[in-house]
């Protein structure tokens, strides 16, 4: 016993230090998103491919396989499910060559600033040799990892484990035909909310004065965060006590800002309250991107666009907003909040459309992975698909194939979680109203039961379940589409009255 406990707490310390290189790195990712000089990004670059590979060496080193062979069956249950995730990643990570693994992650450092200034000056061209070593890199690294059926699937599983193209190819085409079907019906309603009315000029400050009202009610720790602005918004943890969060400004629509950083909130809150018992492990963080964004999903659209959160919101709102918001009725600003329109823009799409942004580039990418077309390929196919779904088309490479940053970083397979996250998202809102009443308590302004309902079944685990394992946990059923679909069908009849 005595020896056993020796090499737990040497595994400790282990795992300790790779936290200490990763905490390293993610402060550095987050200037080189947020201060960093332009000319700076090119040897912050090779630090972070120094700290990747130091981390790297950590992970696939004699000594991490001596401790998986030695505490695979450790009593304590966090010690054997850090073993469990240092084993997972081992292997991946084993498979990749250092030398490998340390030029790629220096060209994702480079990329993401050339698709900055791609994305600027609105050409593709800039950005594409960058992509298209990027996608050569993770169809290699697919292969390293090995996969069943799609080479795809071994990078949805980085992502989201237990998500196969097979179960997405089942799942998104009857989302997509019941979000259509219900478009349509939008699109011919005599009964539409006005937009116009959430127009004017809102000054910088005082939407950040506002957002970070809101961020307080719903529990974010200003203590253990900070709020940024950056070109594409994201949250970054460091660690449980340092969680921080960005958001873009238009100081001519303020939902970019509103509704954004609530949205990053969203994944803050997540981490922040993650249970003190697993920091520094690998456990230490959310199961997955889907359960990730079903909780910056939730906040965003289900809390945050319904009307009970405006009922008690918007007295506040309108001290911040410009004076003609003083004779725009509550009734009002909330329909026009929920308008529907397809746009061309992801991170603005209304919460219907949203998921058909997510197909399009699913299926782009699993293309672009299986070998079916070429980078080179990707605006016109982009835009082709834009029509298809949405009935637009870009104007502009700007509004169309770089609008994102997630392909700069080489993320293939993340973007399915959005979808996966608004299913999540519902099915456990679904579960929770069953135990609240979610709108009284908006409506009166207490967001304390709703943060410690999500708390105590999603966050304090950490990574302790798999994101499949605790869905069925919390709602009793597996992963069920029905419940996004019935949630858009009553909030948007209600709206358009159809």
């Amino acid at each position: 016993m005595g020896k056993t406990s020796r090499v737990e707490e040497d595994f400790q310390d282990y795992l300790h230090e790779m936290d200490a290189y990763r905490e390293v790195m993610m402060l550095t990712y987050w200037d080189m998103r947020t201060k960093i000089p332009k000319k700076g990004v090119d040897q912050r670059s090779e630090v972070i491919g120094f700290l990747a590979e130091k981390v790297h060496q950590l992970e696939t080193s004699e000594k991490m396989k001596n401790f998986i062979d030695a505490l695979r069956d450790a009593d304590n249950e966090i010690v054997r499910k850090s073993i469990e995730e240092c084993e997972e990643t081992y292997h991946k990570s084993s498979k990749i060559p250092t030398n490998e693994y340390k030029e790629y992650v220096k060209l994702q450092s480079k990329s993401e600033s050339v698709w900055q200034e791609a994305r600027k000056k609105a050409d593709f061209t800039l950005f594409q040799p960058y992509l298209e070593q990027l996608v050569e890199y993770n169809k290699k690294f697919a292969n390293y990892w090995g996969y069943e059926k799609n080479i795809y699937d071994a990078l949805l599983h980085h992502f989201e484990p237990g998500i196969t193209t097979e179960i997405l190819d089942g799942i998104f085409p009857k989302l997509r035909d019941s979000i259509t079907d219900l478009l349509g019906k939008i699109e011919g309603s005599m009964d539409k909310p006005d937009p116009s009315i959430l127009k004017g000029h809102f000054p910088k400050e005082n939407q950040e004065a506002f957002t970070i009202e809101i961020l307080k009610q719903i529990g974010y720790d200003f203590e253990s965060g900070r709020l940024d602005e950056t070109i594409h918004p994201f949250e970054i943890t460091l660690n449980r006590n340092d969680v921080r969060i960005t958001t873009r400004y238009d100081e001519e629509d303020f939902r970019m800002a509103v509704f954004g950083t609530i949205h990053e909130g969203g994944h803050a809150l997540y981490e922040q309250n993650i249970n003190a018992s697993l920091a520094r492990t690998p456990l230490a963080t959310g199961t997955s991107m889907g359960i990730h964004e079903s909780q910056s999903l939730f906040w965003e659209n289900i809390i945050s666009r319904s009307k009970g959160f405006w009922q008690n919101n918007y007295d506040l709102f309108k001290s911040y907003a410009p004076n003609h918001f003083q004779h725009v009725v509550l009734e009002d600003f909330y329909r026009a909040i929920n308008e529907v329109k397809p746009s061309f823009i992801r991170i603005e799409a209304d919460e219907l459309t949203y998921p058909l942004h997510i197909m399009i580039r699913y299926e782009l990418e699993k293309g672009l992975i299986n070998g079916d077309f070429a980078v080179k390929d990707l605006p016109g196919l982009w835009n082709e698909k834009m029509v298809d779904y949405l009935g637009i088309e870009p104007s502009t490479d700007r509004e169309g194939v770089l609008q994102d940053i997630h392909w700069s970083g080489g993320d293939f397979g993340y973007f399915p979680s959005y979808a996966l996250g608004y299913m999540y998202a519902a099915q456990f809102h679904q579960t929770m109203s069953q135990e609240l009443d979610i709108d009284k308590l908006l409506s009166s302004g207490n967001f304390k039961p709703i943060k410690e309902w999500l708390t105590k079944n999603i966050h304090q685990y950490g990574k302790m379940k798999k994101p499949l394992e605790l869905v069925e946990d919390v709602t009793k059923e597996k992963l069920n589409a029905e419940h996004l679909i019935r949630y858009l069908t009553k909030k948007y009849t209600d709206i358009y009255s159809l």
